[in-house]
């Protein structure tokens, strides 16, 4: 059986929706208009791009209505990438639920913003520690049934779990968080993965900056963010975290700059150097951003660099 995302992507990255966020708030990373996000989209399209991962929580939905809008015309041939679970209140506080109710409206919600009579995989965002997992699965089995959605997935999740919702329907791709700092998948989920010939999408792949020192200690503390920026105020953004991350990559810098290689190409080395990584989650406001993407896939450290690197790190994020 061939894992279904290395089916879709000869390209081993795909696009994180939250880039296209902008003004509308919630999970984004900065301002971009609906004209430029369009435009931008439509590049990552033309430069060979398939993959386009959202979620509701993106913008409160503006990056799905986004993506929707720039691939209208080509819906076929693109692969879209949406979740249920984190929906919000009429004050924009944010809930993580699963039950059957709110997982049908948000998948509802989704192929009326993606302007989709169907989508390509949908997962399941968050765990919800209230509801077991093979109730959203009931819920996205029949869609699957229904031609609503092609391939379940399921997000930030662990092997107990994903031994539950396989009694239901199959699950076709994991994503989890995982780059250089955070490597909690190495211990067991890689090996189910394996098991069951699962693709794995990571999130995070650059750490929201970290790891492409556009996030630095000055930027940070004095939060020279856009108002829209999540990093400004959300409460996983936790600055003394990320000072440590930046303490700890001090040693980094040099190390892969004497290989002539920047934290960009490093950090998608790191994840394309395990071979369960089938494609990494990475994000851009701009064409220059973009372009940045593919120009790092060109000029990939080795994978005795990113160990020497690795070396340098030592336990940190193990």
């Amino acid at each position: 059986m061939t894992q279904l995302l290395k089916a879709i992507s000869p390209i081993p990255i795909a696009f994180g929706g939250a880039a296209v966020s902008g003004e509308g708030g919630g999970y984004g990373f900065g301002s971009i208009g609906e004209g430029e996000a369009i435009s931008l989209l439509q590049q990552a399209f033309e430069r060979g791009l398939r993959i386009f991962d959202s979620a509701p929580i993106y913008g409160y939905g503006l990056s799905e209505k986004r993506i929707g809008k720039a691939f209208k015309q080509n819906r076929e041939e693109v692969f879209l990438v949406s979740k249920s679970g984190v929906d919000w209140h009429p004050n924009k506080r944010v809930n993580r639920c699963n039950d059957a109710a709110v997982t049908q409206k948000m998948l509802e919600q989704s192929l009326r913003d993606l302007d989709s009579d169907y989508i390509d995989l949908y997962m399941v965002h968050w765990p919800d520690e209230k509801v077991d997992i093979r109730v959203p699965m009931e819920v996205l089995a029949k869609a699957k049934l229904e031609g609503k959605i092609k391939h379940i997935g399921l997000c930030n999740t662990n092997t107990s779990d994903l031994e539950k919702a396989f009694e239901v329907d199959r699950i076709e791709v994991a994503q989890s968080q995982f780059h250089l700092l955070y490597r909690e998948p190495q211990k067991n989920l890689f090996k189910f993965l394996n098991d069951n010939k699962m693709s794995f999408m990571s999130w995070g792949t650059l750490d929201k900056g970290v790891l492409t020192k556009r996030v630095d200690k000055k930027r940070e503390q004095s939060k020279e963010y856009d108002d829209c920026d999540a990093r400004r105020s959300a409460p996983w953004w936790n600055q003394k975290e990320i000072l440590e991350k930046v303490a700890v990559l001090e040693s980094v810098w040099p190390v892969i700059e004497s290989h002539g290689h920047s934290g960009l190409e490093l950090a998608i080395a790191h994840n394309l150097s395990h071979p369960e990584c089938t494609v990494a989650l990475v994000g851009a406001r701009n064409p220059g951003q973009l372009e940045g993407l593919f120009k790092a896939l060109e000029n990939l450290p080795s994978d005795e660099i990113v160990k020497e690197v690795m070396r340098e790190i030592g336990e940190y994020g193990a």
